[in-house]
């Protein structure tokens, strides 16, 4: 059993929580699993050891942007052996055959369970029998790794062809010598840690040795190298530069063809660069609507010899900044038209694959998520982006921030180099993804600190040499904006990009970004060093969220309450362009995504307090924020004025100017009962490219304790809804149910004055009095007064707020702060360790049941679908204490309905006292969660309710 699953429950598939495993592979010698026995090592070298399925992973070619029709994928099962203690070349690996005692899947890190390998090793060594084609004569061969990590030395039939020396970028060898027919490929891979060596965040997951595609490629006599487009929309037509393999030593055409367009030039002798225009009439333009991609083909002939042809395409797109209409404020624009960027970070891990994910499908379908959910940016953290990920993001028209790696170690010298061999192997192989549009060179001076002490300083040499490396990027690749450094400590040295990271606890983000908001103008110090200043650079947040928001993260917990708070001051601020949230999905030490590890939504809850509304209404271009605030106390049948906020990045009336604001009050009383209180219309005109305050709307509190939530819809003349958010109301009415029903008598008692508690792993309740929560097998005892004129009733129910309550792993109170370094793979790789935790409403459920007994007369069995925790759980984030921890934030139960048999009503009245106990009896130990009138979804307590009917109205 996995270490996760022992303190959750069996209904979480171990697999889901398979970076528990992944630890191991991490932070560990020996992975947990059991492990596949290997055969005997054999010496025949034709023999594959397959421990791991042979069918090919990844077999698409990897790079559509630059693809030659005659290739041969080299993924699958290779000959495999782990050198923990570096032999070598000395011990004449690649020639023995019984060295190579198991086998691999490539690409796959021999780190990843995807790998079959799961080995933690430094050094490791692949062999595979390979074919050139004798089709392939007269052509020149390549042999081309996608990314291996870090010092590949790779031979052929023996004969070294050379190192690569990086870990993220392609690189080849010619093998075009050795001619047709069969041969041995042997590689060694040198992955032992280097200060300077850029590894991201490589302890959520090791890219260890080769994990993108090798394959064999053959070419024309004079290849073409690289291709570069430089689109020019306004003009009509596409600059192309052309780099060769080498230079020419006989006249070569260089031809562009993309369905009817042509263009060609001639190369002199002795050049290897060409330059071509070509003409695009009325081009139609890479928008994230449309994003239209042309498809081309760029050939290299020799005079009279065969052509080398590659396939490629670009976007008709330019990137730039402008300023945003009516505010002046500056904006990344595409295609001249700012963009209100909705970014989302994107750690882009898998639980099995690390680096590499299993197929295609999976890799289009992570950029398909984000463009469900509404956003329109990516940002790839730490890490180069697949060549495939790029390319779906362009097919897909989903913007790409995309970072260079860091290092861990000083910034010396060889940290340097390794980072310009990341950086310019990264924007030279997708410099024509579209979808790109800005580099980041640097994230949060990681790798930038020198050690002073107990100190780390950011020195002036070192922002010098950054403001160097900001030039060559430049230099690179003047069509995007450049990032020098996605800044956390305040520190920009030189960058098109003003950006900053925070992260807060949701009623601190108002505030916060006024803050920034105010000391951002040119001229400004702020998010600067020591004698730099701002320009007119657009405003940015990169990161933002709940996760390291509160002492120690949040663990695994709803992260929709605060970012919807975050979102709706986001959106009071058009001076702020775009934000960033963490993240796209879980990884192994954080567990805010939007999606599980394994990509399984989460659950919000907006569908219930709003129907129609999901976090897509959170990212519309048409948003209202509703109120000051996403809960406030007020008095019952209080007239409440509740501000409204318009931000509207639109710049045409596309639904007409007449619209209409729909309104409605709606939630729960004292009996946890649906109500509507009331309903309004009432028109409003659209103004394009609006930011400000819109007319209060005036709203009458319920006259009875409740739960209220204020939903406003804005919808054009055919009802079609433009806009959708809502605040929401505790209204307490001091403590007491005010019912409306006269036949109704009501008797209730705090959770935390339980007559009779025992629990097997323990029981607690939960900020004094507003939870009480059983932990595994046991029970807990209620004496809940008759009501007054109780005696004269002709039925009951006891009412209730339930769940389930399984173990966590907070429940040992192991101290997580203690465990290490999170970005290098050690920490708490347990989703609820975490004092803040508490794991947010998924697909995988926590089911459980209740036995209900009332003085001693057993009522029956009632089922608890889940433990959940999200947007729903209102009292739960509306009572928390504090911005700085959180108890159970977001949690709620089910609505527990029990009518009483007429032994216990009897015995009930007769004794003046209702005995009541829940009692969790399975040996799963789902355990019991029991909510008060301040805690959870209803306001409602433990209640014995008579009546004259038999059943409360729901």
């Amino acid at each position: 059993m996995r270490s996760y699953v022992t303190f959750h429950t069996m209904t979480r598939p171990p697999w889901l929580y398979v970076y528990a495993v992944a630890l191991a592979a991490c932070a560990t010698s020996t992975p947990p699993q059991a492990r596949t026995a290997l055969p005997a090592p054999q010496a025949s070298l034709p023999d594959a050891r397959a421990t791991v399925s042979r069918a090919q992973p990844l077999p698409e070619h990897p790079r559509p942007d630059f693809e030659r029709e005659r290739w041969v994928n080299l993924n699958g099962v290779w000959d495999f052996a782990l050198d923990p203690a570096n032999e070598g070349e000395a011990h004449e690996w690649f020639r023995g055959g019984a060295a190579f005692d198991r086998s691999i899947m490539v690409p796959f890190s021999w780190a990843a369970p995807l790998s079959g390998v799961e080995g933690q090793a430094d050094y490791a060594w692949y062999r595979k029998r390979i074919t050139i084609p004798g089709a392939w004569e007269g052509q020149r061969v390549f042999f081309v790794i996608g990314a291996s990590d870090w010092r590949t030395t790779v031979w052929l039939d023996g004969q070294k062809l050379g190192v690569h020396e990086g870990g993220y970028t392609p690189f080849e060898f010619e093998l075009t010598q050795f001619g047709a027919g069969e041969h041995v490929l042997v590689i060694h891979v040198d992955d032992a840690p280097r200060a300077f060596k850029l590894e991201g965040k490589q302890g959520y997951g090791q890219a260890r040795g080769i994990w993108q595609t090798p394959y064999l490629e053959a070419r024309g006599p004079v290849p073409v190298q690289r291709i570069a487009f430089y689109p020019e929309p306004a003009h009509e037509r596409v600059r192309l530069q052309v780099r060769l393999q080498e230079a020419t030593r006989e006249p070569c055409q260089v031809t562009l063809t993309c369905g009817e367009l042509h263009t060609l030039t001639s190369v002199p002798v002795g050049a290897k660069e060409a330059s071509l225009v070509l003409d695009v009439p009325n081009p139609r333009l890479w928008t994230l609507e449309d994003p239209h991609l042309y498809t081309c083909e760029v050939t290299s002939a020799p005079e009279g010899r065969t052509a080398d042809v590659v396939k490629t395409y670009f976007g008709m797109r330019t990137i730039s900044v402008v300023d945003l209409p009516t505010q002046g404020h500056p904006y990344v624009a595409l295609n001249g038209k700012p963009v209100y960027l909705q970014m989302v970070l994107d750690q882009a891990y898998h639980p099995t694959g690390f680096y590499t994910f299993p197929s295609d499908d999976f890799i289009r379908e992570d950029v398909e998520r984000t463009r469900r959910l509404g956003l329109n940016t990516m940002r790839v953290h730490v890490k180069v982006p697949l060549p495939r990920k790029l390319y779906w993001a362009d097919k897909l028209g989903v913007l790409i921030m995309a970072d260079v790696p860091n290092a861990w170690g000083d910034p010396d010298d060889a940290m340097f180099r390794d980072h310009a061999t990341a950086m310019r192997g990264m924007m030279e192989r997708d410099f024509n993804h579209p979808a790109i549009f800005a580099w980041v060179l640097f994230n949060e001076t990681w790798g930038l600190l020198h050690k002073d002490g107990v100190q780390k300083v950011y020195r002036p040499a070192t922002q010098a040499r950054v403001a160097e490396v900001f030039a060559q990027a430049k230099a690179l690749d003047p069509t995007r904006l450049i990032e020098d450094n996605s800044a956390n400590l305040r520190d920009h040295v030189v960058t098109d990009l003003n950006t900053w990271h925070e992260y807060l606890a949701g009623p601190r983000w108002q505030r916060h970004i006024a803050e920034v908001v105010e000391q951002t103008h040119p001229g400004s110090p702020w998010n600067f060093v020591a004698g730099k200043t701002q320009g007119h650079q657009p405003l940015l947040n990169s990161e933002f969220g709940n996760v390291w928001g509160y002492e120690g993260n949040t663990g695994d917990c709803d992260w929709s309450w605060d970012y919807h708070m975050g979102l709706n001051a986001f959106r009071r601020h058009p001076k702020v362009a775009g934000w960033l949230y963490t993240e796209h999905h879980d990884v192994i030490n954080e567990w805010n995504g939007y999606y599980r590890f394994d990509r399984t939504p989460k659950e919000t809850g907006l569908e219930e307090l709003m129907p129609g509304m999901s976090l897509r209404d959170l990212h519309r271009p048409i948003y209202i924020v509703v109120g000051e605030t996403l809960s406030e106390q007020r008095k019952p049948g209080e007239t409440v004025q509740v501000p409204l906020w318009a931000s509207f990045y639109e710049s045409e009336a596309r639904h007409g100017k007449q619209l209409h604001l729909r309104t409605q009050l709606h939630g729960w009383d004292a009996l946890a009962r649906h109500r509507v209180w009331s309903e309004s219309t009432r028109p409003l005109t659209f103004v394009p490219w609006q930011f400000g305050p819109l007319p209060a709307l005036q709203v009458r509190m319920p006259d009875e304790r409740a739960v209220a939530v204020f939903t406003v819809a804005l919808e054009d003349a055919a009802g079609v809804v433009l806009a959708r958010n809502f605040t929401t109301f505790v209204v307490p009415a001091d403590g007491k149910a005010s019912l409306r029903d006269r036949d109704l008598t009501v008797s209730t008692v705090p959770v935390g004055s339980a007559k009779d508690a025992k629990f097997s792993q323990g029981h607690h309740v939960v900020l004094g009095d507003k939870k009480f929560a059983g932990i595994g097998t046991g029970s807990v005892t209620y004496a809940i007064p008759l009501p007054k004129g109780g005696a004269m009733a002709n039925a009951a129910v006891f009412l209730a707020e339930v769940s389930t309550r399984p173990p966590l792993g907070k429940d040992r109170g192991t101290n997580t702060e203690a465990l290490g370094s999170y970005m290098r793979g050690a920490g708490a790789h347990d989703p609820s360790l975490n004092k803040n935790a508490y794991p947010m409403t998924d697909r995988y459920v926590d089911a459980g049941a209740v036995n209900v007994w009332i003085n001693g007369d057993f009522q029956g069995r009632f089922d608890l679908p889940d433990d959940p925790a999200d947007h729903r759980g209102i009292l739960s984030w509306h009572f928390q204490p504090g911005e700085k921890r959180l108890w159970d934030a977001g949690t709620y139960g089910y609505r527990l309905e029990v009518p009483l048999t007429a032994k216990a009503l009897a015995s009930g009245k007769a004794a003046g006292t209702f005995e009541v106990r829940l009692e969790v009896a399975d040996q799963r130990p789902t355990g019991l969660a029991v909510y008060g009138a301040s805690f959870g979804r209803y306001p409602l307590d433990p209640s014995i309710v008579m009546q004259r009917t038999t059943q409360v109205a729901k």
